[in-house]
């Protein structure tokens, strides 16, 4: 016998009514039967699995930036070196969880592979850590998002926290309705944005290769509104660990190898490569440009949002300026 979706319903009143906003939201529960059919196939998890760790290249440099201008602008001079360091440890941790994934297919990431190679201890430290950094990346990213979008319609600008809290409670519900689901919706921002991406510095490149005027790595100089920091080696390494924002929720496809067609290791082990891969040339992209360019963060913009204008504006592409805030803020 298997009770139906009639019986368990609410047979009248505010409880009835509950019941119907609930399955309208969220949908109706799944069976252990039906639970096969909502695997991802590997274009999906890439969208789902891997949107938190692209998205994050929208801000990284920034952050990086962030720390290395309290020492002035010739500090600046360390932005590539750094981004070279981050794209190496990518791949590095890509690698460690490509090995991870077929060890363990149940799902492993930090937290079990921690605890069963480390002990109780260490594991809890990375649980610790990841609850952290997950609470974290939901303010910084969609905050970040958000604030792209208010770059160009500048009336937003005192309602950018209504906003924020409006697109989590979406995202909480899009997420609810199942991987399926929300891997359906999520996989058009994501390859949204990353074709975005690929145009912007396909683009920026060639505007500031061809510009005569173009400097390679020649920053405006900085007016500090307080005393400038010691350039050195503990600067260097706050740059490098706030650059490494770059590979937020790397981990999160050998957490969800179960959550794959079969084989599901194999699968999983093709999306991490594919993950990394444009996740490492998105990240040198932006901060080839950033070094082309010479932006640095200001007030009421982002830093990737100052290389979309410098690349696309008083160009036949100036239309994909406000194409690119907004794929940004639907990926964040």
């Amino acid at each position: 016998l298997k009770a139906t979706e009639a019986t368990m319903a609410p047979s009248g009143g505010i409880s009835r009514v509950m019941y119907r906003a609930k399955r309208f939201l969220i949908g109706s529960p799944l069976s252990n039967e039906q639970a096969i059919h909502e695997r991802l196939t590997k274009f999906k998890a890439l969208a789902v699995l891997s949107s938190d760790a692209i998205s994050s290249v929208a801000y990284a440099t920034e952050a990086c930036i962030g720390v290395l201008i309290l020492a002035g602008s010739m500090a600046l001079s360390t932005l590539l070196p750094i981004t070279i360091a981050i794209i190496i440890l990518l791949g590095i941790v890509a690698l460690s969880y490509s090995q991870t994934i077929p060890a363990y297919p149940s799902g492993g990431g930090s937290y079990i592979v921690a605890k069963d190679n480390l002990g109780t201890l260490a594991g809890l430290v990375a649980a610790a850590s990841l609850l952290i950094d997950y609470v974290l990346t939901v303010s910084v990213s969609v905050t970040s998002g958000v604030q792209n979008l208010a770059v160009i319609f500048s009336g937003l600008n005192n309602y950018i926290v209504i906003i924020d809290v409006l697109v989590i409670v979406f995202i909480t519900i899009v997420n609810l309705r199942g991987i399926r689901e929300s891997g359906s919706v999520f996989a058009i921002p994501t390859y949204f944005f990353i074709a975005s991406a690929f145009l912007m510095i396909i683009v920026g490149i060639i505007r500031g290769v061809t510009d005569p005027h173009t400097q390679f790595g020649h920053f405006p100089t900085v007016n500090l509104s307080g005393p400038a920091e010691t350039f050195g080696i503990l600067l260097i390494l706050r740059a490098f660990a706030s650059g490494c924002s770059a590979m937020t929720g790397v981990e999160a496809i050998s957490n969800g190898v179960p959550a794959f067609k079969k084989p599901e290791p194999n699968n999983a082990r093709i999306t991490l490569i594919w993950m990394a891969v444009i996740l490492g040339i998105l990240f040198a992209g932006i901060t080839v440009l950033t070094l082309l360019f010479g932006v640095i963060p200001q007030a009421n913009t982002t830093l990737i949002g100052q290389i979309a204008a410098r690349t696309f504006d008083n160009s036949p592409l100036a239309f994909m300026y406000p194409v690119f805030q907004i794929a940004v803020l639907l990926i964040l």
